[in-house]
C-alpha cells in the first residue's frame, strides 16, 4: 500500500489547522504591526494592540479573523493574502475620529469604525469598476524584495523584548530596539528558555520533517505545560482571558451625516489597503510564480470590509505578517483561510479558555522565526549579482520600511518603481543599423559615421517618444547627421520599438524634419503597417514627411533608397553625356 498520498493529505490538513491556530493566537494576542514592525499583547488587564490603537473593545480584534477572512478567501484572487486587522488603517481611523472629537470605546465611536469599513468597501468596489487594479503593476520585483525584507527585519527585531521577558518601551522601531538593548540585564531567563525551546522545535521540524507544522506542536505543548505548571504564577507573562461569543450582525447605528464625516478617513484607508494588499499579493505571487488579479482582489477586499462593517468590527487590510504566518505554516491556497475562519468560530464558541494559558514568549518566538524567513537573502544576493544599481533600490526600500514604517515603504516602492521606469524611458537603449562584412544587418552603438548604406543612417530608438525623452532623441539624431565624417543623405528613424508618441514628440519630429530638409537631408520613417499611421496622420507628419518616405519595413526603406540613388546616378550620367561635344565622322 502506498502511504505517500495519505501522508501528504495528513500534512496538508495539519498545515491548515496550524494556520488557523497560529492566526488565532497571533490575532488574539499580537498584531506585529506589519506597517510599523511593532508587536503588543493582550493581557488579562489590557487590550490587543490593534484594538488599543483604534479604540474599540478587545473582542473586535478577534472578529476580524472570522467573516472578513472568510469573505476574502471566497472572493479574492490571491492564494496567500490574509485580510485582517492592520495597524496602519487602525491608526488612521483612530486619528481621524479623534480629530472629529469622538471618544474611543464609546458605542458611537465603535459604530463609526464599522461605518468606515463599509465606506471603504464602497470605494474599493468603485475602484474595481474603474479597473484601478493596474496600480499594482507599478511595483517591481526589486522593490518588492526590499519591501518584504524590511518587513522581516521589523517583525523579527520587534519580538526581542517579548522573547527576553522585558517590558516594551520607547516610541518607534529604533527607540524600542534601543530600549530593549539597554535593559538586557532585566532578561527573564524562563521566558528566554521558552522562546529558545520553541525555536528549536520549529527549526528542527523544518529540517527533519518539513511538512509537519512544528509551530502548532510548540503552541500546544507550551500551552499544556503552562496550564499544568501554572507558569502565570511564576512571573511568566501569558495571554490571559480571551472574551467569547459571536459578533452581532447588522448595519451600525449611524446616520447619513456620519457617512460624509468619515468619507475622508475611509478614502485614506482605501489608499493604504490598495497599496499594501497589492504589494503583499504581488510579492508572494512572484515568489511562488502564481497568478493573481488585483481587480479581483479589489472585490475580495471590498467584501471583507463590508463583512467587517456588518459584524461589529472595523476596517481590514491585506496583512503582510499574517500572510507570512500562513505561508510559514504551509498554507498555499484559500483552504487555509477557510480553516482559519472555522477554527476562529469554534474557539469563539467553545475554546477561549485554553488560550489564556499560552505564554507570550511562545508567540514571540514564532513571529521572530517568520520575520527571519521574510528577509529574502537569496533574492537580494541575486539582484546584487545581476543588477547592482537595482540592489541599491531594494536596500533603500528595506531601510525605509525599517526606519519609517511599511506604509511609507509602500509609497517609496511605488515611487522608485515609477522612477525606474521613467529613467529607462528617459534614456532608453539606442542603436544604428549597419551591414557587416558578410552583408548581414546588425545593431551597433549610435556612433556618427556608422551607416546601413553609404549616405544612409538608420537610427533605432528603444522606447516610446514623449515629452521627457524627445530632447534626447533629437540630440542623438542631429549628432548622427552633423558629426558624421561622410555626408549623410537620408536619416531613417527605425520606429519599430516606438509604440506611441505624444504631442510634444510629434512637434519635435516635425521640427527635426524641417531642419534636416534645409541641409538637404531626407528624413524617413520605418514603422509597423498600422500601429503608428493614425497618430502620424493626426499630427500632420505624413503630409510633412511624405507618404513615400514612410515604410513598413527596413527592407522596403533600403530598397527605396538604393533605387533612388541608382536613379540619381543614371540621371547624372545622362546629363554628362548631353554636355559632351558632337563628333563628326
Amino acid at each position: 500500500m502506498d502511504r505517500a498520498p495519505l501522508f501528504r493529505s495528513l500534512t496538508r490538513r495539519l498545515a491548515a489547522l496550524s494556520v488557523g491556530a497560529l492566526l488565532l493566537t497571533t490575532g488574539c494576542v499580537y498584531d506585529n504591526h506589519a506597517c510599523m514592525g511593532m508587536t503588543e499583547k493582550w493581557t488579562h488587564s489590557d487590550v490587543n494592540y490593534i484594538t488599543k490603537i483604534i479604540g474599540t473593545p478587545v473582542i473586535t480584534g478577534l472578529y476580524t479573523l472570522f467573516l472578513p477572512v472568510l469573505m476574502y478567501a471566497l472572493f479574492g484572487s490571491s492564494r496567500h493574502l490574509v485580510a485582517s486587522a492592520d495597524s496602519a488603517t487602525a491608526a488612521m481611523v483612530a486619528a481621524g475620529l479623534t480629530s472629529l472629537s469622538f471618544t474611543a470605546n464609546t458605542p458611537k465611536y465603535v459604530a463609526l469604525t464599522s461605518l468606515i469599513g463599509l465606506v471603504a468597501a464602497s470605494i474599493l468596489l468603485l475602484a474595481r469598476i474603474l479597473r484601478l487594479g493596474f496600480l499594482a503593476d507599478f511595483l517591481s520585483r526589486t522593490v518588492l524584495v526590499g519591501f518584504l525584507s524590511g518587513v522581516g527585519i521589523q517583525v523579527a527585531f520587534g519580538e526581542l523584548h517579548e522573547m527576553l521577558g522585558i517590558e516594551k518601551g520607547g516610541q518607534g522601531f529604533l527607540r524600542q530596539l534601543l530600549f530593549t538593548f539597554r535593559h538586557l540585564s532585566e532578561t527573564q531567563l524562563p521566558s528566554l528558555f521558552i522562546a529558545l525551546g520553541v525555536l528549536v522545535i520549529i527549526i528542527g521540524f523544518e529540517v527533519l520533517v518539513p511538512r509537519f507544522p512544528g509551530a502548532l506542536l510548540a503552541v500546544i505543548g507550551m500551552t499544556v505545560a503552562s496550564a499544568y505548571f501554572h507558569w502565570d504564577h511564576q512571573g511568566i507573562r501569558v495571554v490571559g482571558a480571551v472574551p467569547s461569543g459571536l459578533p452581532r450582525l447588522g448595519l451600525p447605528d449611524v446616520t447619513w451625516n456620519d457617512v460624509t464625516s468619515v468619507l475622508p478617513i475611509a478614502f485614506s484607508c482605501f489608499i493604504v489597503i490598495l497599496a499594501q494588499s497589492a504589494a503583499t499579493s504581488r510579492a508572494y505571487a512572484l515568489r511562488y510564480r502564481d497568478h493573481f488579479s488585483q481587480n479581483v482582489d479589489l472585490v475580495g477586499l471590498a467584501l471583507a470590509n463590508a463583512a467587517a462593517g456588518c459584524s461589529s468590527t472595523f476596517v481590514v487590510n491585506g496583512s503582510p505578517t499574517k500572510t507570512a504566518i500562513v505561508d510559514s505554516a504551509g498554507g498555499r491556497s484559500q483552504w487555509s483561510h477557510l480553516t482559519t475562519a472555522a477554527v476562529v468560530l469554534m474557539v469563539l464558541l467553545f475554546f477561549t479558555k485554553p488560550l489564556s494559558f499560552l505564554p507570550n514568549a511562545v508567540l514571540a518566538a514564532i513571529v521572530f522565526r517568520i520575520g527571519v524567513k521574510l528577509f529574502d537573502f537569496r533574492g537580494l544576493a541575486e539582484i546584487r549579482r545581476a543588477q547592482p544599481q537595482e540592489f541599491l533600490l531594494a536596500l533603500v526600500t528595506a531601510l525605509t520600511v525599517v526606519l519609517f514604517g511599511v506604509e511609507q515603504g509602500i509609497v517609496l516602492a511605488v515611487v522608485l518603481s515609477l522612477l525606474q521606469h521613467v529613467r529607462r524611458s528617459y534614456h532608453p537603449h539606442t542603436a544604428v543599423v549597419v551591414r557587416d562584412a558578410a552583408g548581414n544587418r546588425s545593431f551597433e552603438d549610435p556612433v556618427p559615421g556608422k551607416m546601413a548604406e553609404p549616405g544612409l543612417v538608420m537610427f533605432w530608438f528603444g522606447a516610446d517618444l514623449f515629452f521627457a525623452n524627445v530632447a534626447f532623441f533629437v540630440e542623438q539624431a542631429r549628432k548622427l547627421v552633423h558629426d558624421s565624417p561622410s555626408p549623410v543623405r537620408w536619416l531613417v528613424i527605425d520606429a519599430t520599438a516606438i509604440t506611441g508618441l505624444d504631442f510634444s514628440a510629434g512637434r519635435a519630429v516635425a521640427e527635426l524634419q524641417q531642419d534636416l530638409a534645409k541641409t538637404g537631408v531626407v528624413l524617413a520613417l520605418v514603422v509597423l503597417p498600422v500601429k503608428h499611421r493614425a497618430d502620424l496622420e493626426r499630427m500632420g507628419l505624413i503630409d510633412l514627411i511624405g507618404a513615400n518616405r514612410i515604410f513598413d519595413s527596413r527592407h522596403a526603406c533600403l530598397a527605396a533608397y538604393n533605387s533612388e540613388c541608382l536613379l540619381g546616378s543614371d540621371t547624372q550620367a545622362d546629363r554628362r553625356l548631353t554636355l559632351l561635344p558632337s563628333v563628326q565622322y
